[in-house]
C-alpha cells in the first residue's frame, strides 16, 4: 500500500505531462493542415530546407515551385513550412536575395 502512495503521483504526473504534449502537437499539426489547405496559385512561400519559391501549380500531395523565373520543380506539400507574407517581401531585390543597409545583397556581400 505504501509504495502505491508513492507510485501513483508519479503516474499521474506523467500522464498529465504526456496529455499536455499532445495536445501541443495536435494543435501544430492542425495549423500544418490548414495552411496547406489554404494555399493558393502566386502565394510566396518557404519550405522546410529554407527556399523562397512561388506556388504556380497545386496537386493533391505536390506543389510546384517556381524558385528562379521559368525555374519550376515539384514539391510535397509537406515540405511547405510557411506562408511569406507581403510585409515580409519588403527589401528583396529582383534576385530574390535581402539587401542589408549597404545595399549590396546578402549572398554576394564578403563577410
Amino acid at each position: 500500500m505504501n509504495s502505491l502512495v508513492l507510485f501513483l503521483p508519479f503516474v499521474l504526473i506523467m500522464g498529465a505531462i504526456m496529455y499536455f504534449q499532445s495536445r501541443r502537437q495536435r494543435r501544430a499539426m492542425q495549423a500544418t493542415i490548414d495552411l496547406h489547405e489554404s494555399l493558393r496559385l502566386g502565394d510566396r512561400v518557404h519550405t522546410t530546407s529554407g527556399l523562397e519559391a512561388a506556388v504556380v501549380a497545386i496537386g493533391e500531395d505536390t506543389v510546384d515551385l517556381e524558385i528562379a523565373p521559368g525555374v519550376v520543380t515539384r514539391w510535397m506539400k509537406l515540405a511547405i513550412r510557411d506562408r511569406i507574407l507581403p510585409d515580409d517581401d519588403e527589401g528583396l531585390d529582383e534576385l530574390g536575395g535581402s539587401t542589408d543597409s549597404g545595399g549590396e545583397s546578402r549572398a554576394t556581400k564578403d563577410s
